[in-house]
């Protein structure tokens, strides 16, 4: 059966994956048991563009289930004094993600999974945006923090059947970051002051976990 493929903003490019890690997916994929895979990476590395080359090429059996879609509200990050601090590990509902992946695991015969997304034309996260099939056997997740080790975030890692951290150099992420930003209504400067301000020390915290991912993978290969 083909699932629907989540809304995503048009500016992701249509790519390929490399060949080995298509085999590594199809592997994974033998024992005809669902799979959750992570991708995760800092900001800009690539992760939102390699999930959906991911689910495209296993459009029959995949979905993909971001964990941006857990964002707080904003208007609930300005109540808890964390609006310019968005895209922290606690700014997220890490608890709701948990609970999401938990239900992925023991998903039912014949229930459908709503899962939210997030929608960066309004900035905001939308509930029940994606529907996981029973027969969906691959779902990809994808997110900044799914082997960060504090708080409820330590729990994440444990429900993923193999997490792959998404790299990428350093200067052309900046540069995403920088042309996203600007795309999403900020200005060079405002983009410039948020990718150091904001970005920057959430990818630092990302890198450290890179030595707990089961896989590389590269842009470059």
């Amino acid at each position: 059966m083909s699932t629907a493929t989540p809304t995503m903003p048009s500016a992701l490019p249509s790519v390929s994956v490399p060949r080995r890690f298509l085999e590594h997916v199809q592997d994974l994929l033998a024992d005809g048991q669902r799979k959750i895979l992570g991708l995760v990476g800092p900001p800009g590395a690539g992760k939102s563009t390699l999930a959906v080359a991911l689910q495209r090429e296993f459009a029959a059996l995949s979905q993909v289930v971001p964990m941006d879609g857990f964002h707080f509200a904003n208007i609930e990050l300005r109540r808890l004094g964390r609006a310019n601090r968005k895209g922290a590990p606690d700014t997220f509902d890490t608890g709701g993600y948990l609970s999401l992946l938990q239900r992925l695991r023991q998903q039912d015969k014949g229930e459908i999974v709503y899962a939210p997304e997030f929608r960066r034309d309004l900035e905001e996260p939308i509930a029940g945006a994606i529907a996981v099939h029973a027969k969906t056997q691959l779902v990809i997740t994808e997110g900044n923090y799914l082997l960060h080790d504090e708080g409820a975030w330590a729990s994440i890692a444990g429900l993923l059947d193999e997490v792959w951290f998404v790299d990428v150099d350093d200067g052309l992420r900046n540069d995403r970051l920088v042309q996203r930003h600007q795309q999403f209504g900020r200005s060079h400067e405002a983009a410039l002051a948020w990718v150091a301000g904001t970005d920057e020390p959430n990818a630092r915290l990302i890198d450290a976990t890179k030595t707990r991912a089961d896989l590389l993978f590269s842009w470059g290969e």
